[in-house]
């Protein structure tokens, strides 16, 4: 242990560290499985480790806990925050490298195989970001309670570690309600082929992650419907590493209505956007709405969002702001067409607009990025390089450019 405490005097450092290097090991491109398995004597599984992590459950199988993490190491050139305003593209000379996220994962079931619980627990910040119940008997009526991101956006509900490429685009920054605490419905409804749709329903207090709060009698209001194309959904991850023999699409629309301090939300909790400086309870009125596609087959994957979201400020006599965005991602695997290109080794793009205020026509800000994927185990153990060009554009500023370089290794254990 001398050697990592040289590299650094925290504990928690050394132990990442030692089993970064540990869980590296194993360079070849296989799909999440069990890999241990304890059982009794008369054969039934006591421990196992899946892709959920850690597995330990009792003889009757009425209670079961997941235990995971997750390390996320990053390096960034110039900086890792993606810019916010004009003043952002003078940082052209900074270098950061850091642990990204550290999380410990806790869930299972108790008493009953469908009465489900989940904690998620960021260590490097000391955050508490999900803890909730889970009621799934039916299919197509489900129960959850407690707090979660809300499944407004595909792109903001994909966990960051199956992300396809190092994060999220310009557009989460601005449409996101991130984390909440409520209750919600949800369920799948399925007809036979492609009548067969997905819906979530819930009402939550709408003040953000680890609110104590509420600052008025309203409550924030939510809805999602999805139909699943092919009669299949696409599941909530990035790209297609299974290889899809078949293919699945969805198309899905979402809105939500608030009213409350803030004009954003983060993990951090709530906040406002530039330009909205007031933080009074009930200042600001919101309402937006999301569009969303996605589609995997055979290595191929596409995913988009079509954002608007309307802000008014209800102390102030400014009217109303409406801003607008979209995303478009896609990715595969060219080793399906190509013999010299490696198997494991995925290429992914992106292109994000973002329009602040849709009333000024020259006002917008703009990001592509191409990213390349080596998976050792899946999403569970990859690294990603990537390179992004920002652009904004004001009717009162020239035009502002910069290129950023990450690269990124994340490992769930």
């Amino acid at each position: 242990m001398s050697f990592f405490r040289a590299l650094s005097p925290h504990p928690l450092f050394q132990i990442f560290l030692f089993l970064f290097v540990l869980l590296v090991g194993n360079p070849s491109f296989s799909q999440e499985k069990d890999t241990t398995t304890v059982v009794s004597k008369d054969n039934r599984k006591f421990i196992n480790h899946t892709s959920k992590g850690f597995v330990f459950s009792t003889a009757d199988e009425k209670f079961e806990l997941q235990l995971a993490s997750r390390l996320q190491f990053r390096f960034a050139v110039p900086d890792d925050q993606d810019p916010i305003t004009f003043n952002d593209f003078n940082n052209q000379d900074v270098k950061l490298f850091k642990i990204n996220r550290a999380r410990l994962k806790v869930g299972g079931h108790a008493y009953q195989k469908w009465m489900k619980y989940y904690f998620e627990y960021e260590m490097g910040q000391s955050i508490l970001l999900d803890f909730r119940i889970m009621l799934e008997k039916y299919p197509w009526l489900k129960f959850k309670a407690g707090q979660w991101k809300v499944e407004y956006t595909r792109e903001r509900f994909i966990s960051s570690g199956n992300q396809q490429l190092v994060d999220r685009s310009l557009l989460n920054r601005f449409f996101t309600v991130d984390r909440q605490q409520g209750v919600s419905i949800y369920g799948n409804l399925d007809g036979g082929g492609s009548a067969n749709f997905d819906y979530w329903l819930g009402v939550f207090t709408g003040t953000g992650r680890g609110a104590r709060f509420n600052d008025d009698s309203k409550l924030m209001r939510f809805g999602r419907f999805q139909w699943n194309m092919f009669g299949r959904e696409v599941p909530f991850s990035g790209g297609d590493i299974e290889i899809s023999e078949k293919p699945a699409a969805i198309i899905a629309i979402a809105g939500i209505m608030n009213t409350s301090p803030y004009t954003r939300f983060s993990s951090s909790g709530g906040g406002n956007l530039e330009g909205y400086e007031g933080t009074n309870d009930g200042q600001y009125s919101v309402k937006q709405y999301n569009i969303e596609s996605a589609f995997i087959y055979k290595g191929f994957s596409f995913s988009s969002e079509f954002h608007r979201k309307n802000i008014v400020d209800n102390f102030e006599d400014s009217g109303s702001t409406t801003l607008g965005g979209y995303y478009l991602t896609a990715g595969y695997f060219p080793y399906q067409v190509f013999d010299f290109w490696p198997r494991p080794l995925e290429i992914a793009m992106r292109y994000a607009e973002i329009r602040p205020d849709l009333s000024i026509s020259l006002n917008k800000q703009k990001e592509l990025a191409l990213a390349f994927n080596w998976f050792f185990v899946g999403h569970k153990n990859k690294l990603t390089t990537e390179i992004t060009k920002f652009t904004f554009e004001d009717t009162s500023l020239p035009q502002s450019d910069e290129l950023r370089f990450r690269l990124q290794y994340d490992v769930s254990f």
